[in-house]
């Protein structure tokens, strides 16, 4: 699934463990230092936004960033985050509602 300049592919697991994070940033998104930057960044939104249990579902995730992302301001990059999650747990409940 991808909202804006993130994508995120989610493999449930119903077993209550905390999610398990993964980050696919290759290298049209800049040089080492830049994509290291991102994936600081992306895991200090995860961190802010774990507050919400119902946000962030047991399981595994890879959250993939294109080039777009390096230009984004920290409320634009936890807007992106925050709308890629929600879609994902609209996307859940609708397969669950099955």
């Amino acid at each position: 699934m991808r909202r804006g300049p993130l994508s995120v592919a989610y493999l449930a697991d119903d077993d209550g463990e905390p999610v398990r994070v993964a980050y696919a940033i290759g290298k049209r998104v800049g040089g080492a230092v830049v994509r290291n930057r991102l994936r600081r960044r992306l895991r200090a939104v995860l961190a802010e936004l774990a507050d919400d249990p119902e946000l962030l579902p047991s399981g595994a995730m890879v959250i993939s960033a294109g080039p777009e992302v390096t230009g984004r301001t920290p409320d634009e990059l936890r807007n992106d985050v925050r709308s890629l999650l929600e879609a994902l747990q609209r996307r859940r409940s609708a397969a669950d509602a099955r």
